[in-house]
């Protein structure tokens, strides 16, 4: 499971796609779950380190 480092403030748009987008480009399946205050995106286990690289490639900081 992947966290967003949240709070977020509610208003804001596209998170979810930002992080949706390039896991899709790697044929990678995820789950969204989104809260008030943050997103979680779960990967299947065998997929965790492929998901890693195609966030960090998207430009995304991954902390593990």
């Amino acid at each position: 499971m992947f966290a967003v480092r949240g709070p977020l403030d509610f208003a804001l748009t596209g998170i979810t796609a930002s992080l949706a987008l390039p896991l899709a480009a790697a044929a990678i399946s995820m789950f969204a779950v989104s809260t008030f205050d943050t997103d979680y995106m779960l990967v299947r286990a065998a997929d965790v380190e492929r998901a890693v690289e195609a966030l960090k490639k998207a430009g995304h900081r991954v902390f593990v």
